[in-house]
């Protein structure tokens, strides 16, 4: 549970970062940078991000990848404490 936490915040911290680097016209995050933190347990942080922050969350093609990495995040955390709990 620690490990979501902190992956959220850092992942709420890239996306802060992004969204001002677009406002001002700065270097920006990749896309792949913002998914491997969702896929790595930071969804939360992005999900709370794009809707307080209001950061890629009309992007289609964006939303679509993000949802996977839910999905996969969620499974794999699935597969693990099912895997847990029948050993």
């Amino acid at each position: 549970m620690a490990s979501y936490i902190g992956i959220s915040l850092v992942t709420f911290l890239a996306y802060l970062i992004d969204k001002s680097a677009a406002q001002e016209g700065r270097w920006r995050t990749k896309e792949s940078t913002l998914h491997l933190f969702a896929l790595l347990g930071g969804w939360p942080g992005a999900l709370v991000a794009q809707n307080w922050l209001r950061h890629k969350s009309k992007k289609t093609s964006f939303r679509l990848v993000f949802c996977c990495t839910v999905v996969l995040n969620c499974s794999g955390l699935g597969w693990y404490y099912w895997h847990l709990v029948a050993v």
